[in-house]
């Protein structure tokens, strides 16, 4: 080779050269590159700044901690105190080069590269663990060439300043795993129930593959992509020779259980409940929140013992799922169950469904036919009755004549409460039924009369509050403060309070209250009672068994129990006075005791015994509280609408 000059340079000579230049264009494209992408830089004196989004804690009646919503964060681990697995986890399935790169890795760039060219897009990929650190700290998660290239820059200044060892720790403390859970550690106590000096290698591969999409990779909504993923965690931890060909074996024989929800999370159906209100109170949060909530902790644990025993009790007679609503008589939600099992189904039964409620709408007929003078001790005659094309019958097919009206309520008598609705207008059944706190539609066709209505197991509860707390309407609510973390407080229920508005008037409170007690002693809620209390309810059981409740008080206290199965499908004889009253006893049993309920306001009221031959038409009939064996399904359905409900005696 030869210059202008004519001298010929020697191979070396020419290396040399041509390096030389290389390298004097390679530190301006290098300068250039600083310059250009290094002006916005985030303040790296950030690094031990915890950012998040501000946490909610909720606390009961009684200050105890309910549940913690939002971003959780656990003291950092020290990365000695790990079981050596766990690093090597995510450092064979995220970057198996890591303790050998500067930052980046030159091999891995170049793959995503290709991949880029390939697909002619901006793909992820190739982001060392240093670099992961540095968009954790510091950056956003856009997939831009400017923050790659704002990623690599810092990637260096950590390699610079840290250790190997201290680049891991950091990484492992800030990682985002899902479930608002940040850190090794905070992710084990999320999704094991254990600190992360605990974790088995099975459960550190579960962690380690969540790098990929905490979401997307979830072990609790996504359980068998992520174990296909913690499957190839430990295969690459084989293939770096992190673990041996035995201990991968040894961790698909140790079954890994993951729990749903954190251990010290109670209550999770109401938290979502009252977390979906907070908001609407006090707008979106900018600190961390305590709400001090109305349920009663011990309460809800017997509430949520008496709903999983029910329904597993239950479980051969189809019954899948229950919920509970309890409440004082202001309207305090001392005791909230949105399903069987919360680990298995999120979705909220006590508000959120909508189902038939059966015989349990007909205090309201009752109600309204009280307000039109009639008392408990009028005669009514149970015989075949037709209201316009519809021809109502009993569960059992027969009738027992001349009766009063509260041995009709008592022993759920349909014809009675159908003629009755009819009698006193189905407008004004649905007029009483809404000023008690049913808001669902209420349809006016002479069905209502039997239920045919939808509603939720909260308004049932806050409209029979009204029978339990001397006649005053009670709205369920469940938060009663909400204040930052130093005490500056937001919301106070107490200062809205407004005079109580009297939504049962005398003496129809009484005569209501005296016949919804029958149902318990002598009628079909008998399962209900619970000995040295007073009670009053009602059962409530719909077309083909697809539904079946129980609604019942006593002083100041009112739980409304519903069973039945999501797809609304017919379970197998289930009735209101069966698992419902049960689940309805088994609560209120460990509930009354704690509350120091008081007798039902308004006391008792004397009613005028039937003639001697009621009692023998009941015996005859295997009536008077007692259950009739079951009755073919035509006779329970015969002349009535499809879907009409229809009370069983039982």
């Amino acid at each position: 080779m030869a210059n202008q000059q004519g001298v010929t340079r020697t191979p070396l000579q020419a290396f040399l050269y041509w390096g030389a230049v290389a390298g004097v264009w390679g530190l301006i494209f290098l300068v250039a590159f600083f310059a250009v992408f290094a002006t916005d830089l985030p303040d790296v004196s950030r690094l031990n700044t915890v950012t998040r989004q501000p946490s909610i804690s909720y606390l009961d009646r009684s200050g105890a901690l309910i549940a913690v919503r939002g971003s959780q964060y656990a003291p950092p681990v020290d990365l000695d105190k790990l079981p050596p697995y766990v690093p090597k986890a995510f450092i064979a399935i995220e970057d198996r080069r890591f303790y050998y790169h500067p930052g980046f890795d030159p091999i891995g760039i170049s793959r995503a590269i290709v991949k880029d060219i390939s697909c002619w897009c901006f793909a992820a990929g190739g982001s060392t663990i240093t670099q992961q650190l540095a968009r954790n700290l510091f950056l956003t998660l856009d997939q831009t060439p400017r923050r790659k290239a704002q990623e690599l820059i810092l990637a260096l200044w950590l390699e610079m300043k840290f250790t190997k060892k201290e680049i891991l720790a950091l990484y492992l403390n800030r990682v985002y795993f899902g479930a608002g859970a940040y850190g090794i550690e905070a992710a084990a106590q999320r999704y094991f129930n254990k600190p992360a000096s605990r974790l088995t290698l099975g459960e550190a591969a579960l962690l380690a593959g969540m790098m990929k999409g905490p979401s997307r990779y979830s072990p609790v909504s996504a359980t068998e992509r992520a174990a296909r993923r913690a499957t190839i965690v430990l295969d690459e931890m084989v293939r770096t020779r992190a673990i041996t060909s035995a201990q991968r074996a040894e961790a698909f024989r140790s079954p890994v259980r993951v729990s749903a929800v954190l251990a010290n999370q109670r209550a999770q159906y109401f938290t979502d409940w009252v977390d979906a209100q907070v908001r609407s109170l006090v707008g979106e949060p900018t600190e961390d929140l305590i709400v001090e909530t109305t349920l009663d902790l011990p309460i809800q644990a017997a509430a949520e013992a008496a709903v999983r025993s029910g329904v597993a009790g239950a479980k051969g007679q189809g019954v899948q799922q229950a919920a509970l609503v309890a409440m004082d008589g202001e309207g305090r939600i001392r005791a909230y169950v949105g399903g069987a099992d919360y680990s298995e189904s999120q979705f909220d039964r006590a508000t959120s469904a909508r189902r038939q409620a059966g015989s349990a709408f007909k205090p309201f007929v009752y109600l309204a036919a009280m307000e039109a003078g009639r008392t408990p001790a009028v005669m009514v005659v149970d015989e075949p009755v037709r209201i316009g094309g519809w021809e109502p019958r009993n569960y059992t097919g027969r009738y027992l004549g001349a009766i009063t009206l509260q041995t009709a309520l008592a022993q759920s008598v349909n014809t009675v409460a159908a003629r009755l609705a009819n009698e006193v207008g189905t407008g004004n059944v649905a007029a009483a039924a809404r000023r008690l706190g049913i808001a669902s539609k209420i349809q006016l066709d002479p069905s209502m009369a039997l239920g045919a209505v939808e509603v939720s197991p909260m308004e049932m509860a806050q409209a029979y509050a009204a029978f339990s707390n001397g006649g005053f309407l009670a709205r369920g609510y469940g938060i009663q403060r909400i204040r930052t973390a130093n005490g500056r407080v937001l919301y106070d229920r107490n200062l809205e309070k407004r005079p109580r508005k009297s939504v049962i008037g005398s003496p129809a409170l009484q005569y209501m209250n005296q016949m919804m007690r029958e149902v318990v002693v002598n009628g079909t809620g008998k399962r209900a009672r619970v000995a040295g209390y007073d009670i009053a309810g009602k059962t409530g059981t719909t077309s083909d068994y697809r539904d079946a409740w129980f609604v019942g008080y006593t002083g100041g206290f009112v739980t409304a129990v519903w069973t039945g199965k999501d797809d609304n499908k017919p379970m197998k004889g289930v009735t209101g006075g069966g698992a419902p009253a049960g689940v309805w006893r088994g609560f209120m049993a460990q509930a009354l005791p704690r509350l120091k309920a008081q007798p039902i306001p308004g006391g008792y009221v004397q009613v005028e015994p039937p003639r001697d031959a009621i009692g023998d038409i009941l015996s005859t009939l295997g009536m008077g509280g007692e259950p009739d064996g079951p009755a073919p399904a035509s006779s329970e359905t015969r002349g009535q609408p499809a879907g009409t409900p229809q009370e069983i005696p039982y």
